[in-house]
């Protein structure tokens, strides 16, 4: 079970939680997690898409794998802040490597 904890919500946030309650299940509290879900996904892959966050990270935020974190932000049409030139000089570092 989860901690309880108080919020100051203004209408228009009360508002998408019972917009999604009764879309949902008609169970404001599940809504209202799903909803900060979302929050933190959204967070996370705006991170990563502006080179804030490697794919790595971002993954290990998500709770997902490297290839689920692909998978979803080629679902979302989200790019890969890395350029080519970026990946052939990583190839080339890790060449040196080993």
């Amino acid at each position: 079970m989860g901690k309880v904890i108080t919020l100051r919500l203004k209408e228009k946030e009360l508002g998408f939680i019972k917009e999604l309650s009764s879309k949902e299940n008609g169970d404001r509290s599940y809504a209202a997690r799903k909803l900060i879900d979302y929050g933190w996904i959204y967070f996370i892959l705006k991170n990563y898409r502006e080179g804030k966050m490697s794919i790595g990270k971002a993954a290990k935020e998500l709770d997902l794998t490297i290839t689920e974190t692909i998978e979803l932000l080629a679902d979302l049409g989200i790019k890969s802040p890395i350029t080519y030139e970026d990946y052939l000089e990583g190839q080339k570092v890790a060449e040196e490597l080993l």
